[in-house]
């Protein structure tokens, strides 16, 4: 069975390959029409980017090694799954001033399909009592660079395989290590991803995470709707208690409209499994999340439709906790902790549907989960999940 390895950065061995391009020739094996590519950006603020993108003959996705392993964007077909930021990105990490006094630094290089928030802390910007940014918004995984990334194809099944690693440490504070390896095979409507975070530390430590995952045009658009087995579902503030009744709907784009997020936990099988769908208005195309909700417990709905060119899009998050500040959510008991050495495994599978039947079918997975309940929601938020 042909496998091909290439390490593609390793900063302990000062090994790094620049550009690279990979087809089925260069593997061998039964498998054809996919590639990988890896290449360096230059110009403007993505200046010194790393990015690979990874081609399985069907779906095409862009990883950013150089922000914490994020996916920029990807494409079935003619579907972009993504959104067009206000920014030209991907934006290196070097441009992002995270600790701005504002604590919303993060804003100016967030433009992907897929970001992490965490680990430290995922939420809201919290200030120390003499008005010091103490944790700006999100966090700091998503502006890391990976100092290790491997590629491996597996050349008879058609797989592709892309791992890196990111640590978030600090000498007197924690020292926590990301795992990520991204998963797809030939034919494939997307990507599974693996990701490990385990305490590097001789001393207890905590981390918070959750996953931004946003789709724009031309998924998003008037009438577009999410489809969620809701167990129970609040706003998170007065804004989003107004716009209550149309939660699973997205109006057309409104300049100067609010920001509204809604906070939930979702229905699963036996074993934990559940899946989100967002589809376009006439269910003739979207795009499904599988996820576990005993790795990832709660999930937050954001909704910004704003005119696009000031950034019309929507988010789908799940995580371990909710997008609160630090403070709180410790105060609720959603901050993980572990041990030393300890570590914690999470998987999201992220599939394009191109055709009214495989909308259809995961809304149906939906409403299987659901298995006749009526979901918990809440007119107001609810002051164990939303910091009043």
């Amino acid at each position: 069975m042909p496998i091909r390895n290439w390490t593609l950065c390793d900063v302990e061995r000062d090994e790094y390959i620049e550009s690279l391009a990979i087809a089925p020739a260069q593997v061998g094996g039964a498998a054809k029409g996919y590639s990988v590519t890896k290449r360096r950006l230059h110009g403007g603020l993505r200046d010194g980017v790393d990015v690979v993108e990874i081609d399985n003959g069907r779906f095409r996705f862009v990883v950013v090694p150089t922000r914490g392993m994020g996916v920029w964007h990807a494409r079935v077909g003619d579907l972009v799954l993504g959104w067009r930021a206000p920014i030209q990105g991907p934006v290196n990490p070097a441009f992002v001033p995270l600790m701005e006094p504002s604590g919303l630094g993060w804003l100016d290089g967030f433009d992907e399909l897929l970001v992490r928030c965490g680990l430290e802390s995922n939420g809201a910007p919290e200030f120390n009592d003499n008005g010091t940014l103490r944790y700006p918004l999100h966090g700091k995984i998503g502006n890391i660079p990976a100092h290790h990334v491997d590629l491996s194809i597996d050349g008879d099944l058609g797989r592709i395989s892309l791992t890196g690693v990111v640590e978030e440490a600090r000498l007197f504070f924690g020292k926590l290590r990301l795992t990520t390896t991204y998963i797809s095979e030939i034919g494939q409507r997307g990507f599974t991803l693996t990701d490990t975070v385990i305490n590097l530390s001789a001393e207890p430590g905590e981390f918070e995470l959750l996953y931004h995952i946003n789709f724009g045009r031309p998924l998003l658009e008037p009438g577009s709707r999410v489809v969620l087995p809701v167990a129970k579902l609040c706003p998170r503030d007065a804004v989003a208690s107004e716009h209550l009744p149309s939660w699973d709907r997205y109006p057309p784009e409104t300049p100067g409209i609010k920001e509204a997020c809604y906070f939930m936990q979702l229905a699963s099988d036996d074993q934990g499994n559940t899946v989100a769908v967002l589809h376009n208005a006439n269910a003739s195309r979207g795009v499904s999340l599988k996820f576990n909700t005993i790795q990832l417990p709660y999930f937050t709905l954001w909704k910004n439709p704003q005119a696009a060119r000031d950034g019309y899009v929507t988010g789908l998050e799940p995580g371990v906790n909710f997008p609160n500040r630090r403070s709180f959510e410790k105060q609720q008991g959603r901050v993980v902790s572990l041990a030393p050495g300890e570590s914690r495994t999470f998987q999201i599978t992220i599939e394009a549907l191109v055709e009214p039947g495989q909308v259809a079918e995961a809304v149906d997975r939906v409403s299987q989960l659901l298995k006749g309940r009526q979901p918990e929601v809440l007119s107001a938020p609810d002051p164990n999940w939303c910091m009043t």
